[in-house]
C-alpha cells in the first residue's frame, strides 16, 4: 500500500431521519450485527466535508442529497479507530475526526444500499436507532438529533 491509498482520519457522519425522528439505520456488510449511519472519509486533502456527505450518502443509500435538507450540524467528534480497522490508515494513526451532518427527508424512501458495504436497512424511531447503533459517536449524534427537536433521549 503506498501512502495514496491509506485513508485520510477525517471523516463525516449523516443522519438521515424524517421530519417524524425516523432514523435510516445500515448493516455494515464487514461486520454482521454493526448497525450504523452513513459515515466516510474525505478522499483528497481539498476535499470540503459537504461534498463528502454527499458523495457517501449517494454511494451507500441511491440517493441524492442536494434534493433535501442537508445541513452542517458544526459538531464533530475525536473517535479511536478500531483495530481492526485500522490497517486502512497510514502507520501510527489510531483517531479519526468524524464531522456530524444531518439530512431530512420529508418521508420514509426506498433505499439501494452498495452491496460491497452495507447488507441491510431499516427506518427505526430515533431512540430506537440510539439502542441499536454501534458506535458513542452516532448515539451522541442521535442524541443532537433529539435535542434539536427539543426531545431527550
Amino acid at each position: 500500500m503506498t501512502s495514496v491509498d491509506f485513508k485520510t482520519p477525517i471523516s463525516v457522519l449523516v443522519l438521515i431521519h424524517t421530519s417524524d425522528l425516523q432514523v435510516l439505520l445500515i448493516e455494515r456488510a464487514d461486520k454482521a450485527g454493526f448497525w450504523q449511519s452513513v459515515t466516510g472519509s474525505i478522499e483528497t486533502e481539498d476535499a470540503d466535508l459537504r461534498s463528502t456527505a454527499i458523495r457517501e450518502v449517494m454511494e451507500e443509500t441511491g440517493l441524492d442529497a442536494k434534493q433535501y435538507k442537508l445541513e452542517d450540524w458544526q459538531f464533530a467528534q475525536t473517535y479511536e479507530i478500531y483495530e481492526h480497522w485500522r490497517y486502512r490508515y497510514a502507520p501510527g494513526v489510531t483517531q479519526n475526526v468524524e464531522h456530524v451532518f444531518g439530512l431530512e427527508l420529508p418521508n420514509i424512501v426506498d433505499i439501494k444500499l452498495a452491496p460491497n458495504e452495507h447488507v441491510a436497512y431499516e427506518w427505526v424511531d430515533w431512540r430506537e436507532a440510539a439502542k441499536r447503533v454501534f458506535s458513542w459517536t452516532n448515539v451522541e449524534a442521535l442524541r443532537l438529533l433529539g435535542e434539536r427537536h427539543q426531545l431527550t433521549l
